[in-house]
Parts: C-alpha cells; structure tokens; sequence
C-alpha cells in the first residue's frame, strides 16, 4: 500500500512563516500530482497548491504570492513553504497524492495524509 506522512505545521504568528513536508511511501509505479489542502473549523477542504508531474504548479488564489509549493521526484516529496502567514490560514493541512499503485496492476488512486494542524495566532 501507500502511506503519505506529513511532518512541519505548528504555531506561527502573524506575518510568520511556516514549511510543511510530506513523504509519499510504499508501492509506488508512478506519481501523477502531489499537493496540499487544507480544511478549516465549519469549512470545506479546499486546495492549496498541486503540482502534476511536467506541469506548473497550480495555486489557490489566497496562497499566490505568498506560499510556494515544491515537489522532489526522486525522492517522493512534496513541500509547502508559507511566508507572510494570518489567522485565515488556520486550518489542518492534508497532503495529497494521485497515484498509480503496483500492487494493483497501476490502479490509479488518490491518498491523503493524516492532516497536520496550522495555527496563527498572536
């Protein structure tokens, strides 16, 4: 199977910055797009960023300009840096993945991490 685990988040203040990581695992053929959403209290998931492989990334209007999502092929990650933070970016934070599995015969299959917390606050 497929494990995305997520590590980075925390309390940040205002203006703050934080960077998330997330490690895609296991039986992996192919990795179509990885990216990040995130959930806030009484809100929808919404994205972030994502990034499919060969293509730009694709960004959320709120997080242009501020948040910068990278992706490292060889090694199966995929990371959120967050500059110049506020309170409406309190949210958990879901890594995501679209992948093709081997132990499936290159199924196509959508993973999501555990969630890591982001808070902002003074």
């Amino acid at each position: 199977q497929v494990q995305l685990v997520e590590s980075g988040g925390g309390l940040a203040q205002p203006g703050g910055s934080l960077r998330l990581s997330c490690l895609a695992s296991g039986s992996i053929g192919r990795i179509n797009a990885m990216g990040w959403y995130r959930q806030a209290p009484g809100k929808e998931r919404e994205l972030v960023a994502k990034i499919a492989t060969g293509s730009s990334p694709d960004y959320a209007d709120f997080a242009k300009g501020r948040f910068t999502i990278s992706r490292d092929n060889a090694k199966n990650t995929v990371d959120l840096q967050m500059n110049n933070l506020n309170p409406e970016d309190t949210a958990v934070y879901y890594c995501y993945g679209d992948l093709l599995v081997i132990e499936t015969g290159l199924a196509r299959y959508e993973y999501w991490g555990q969630g890591t917390q982001v808070t902002v606050s003074s």
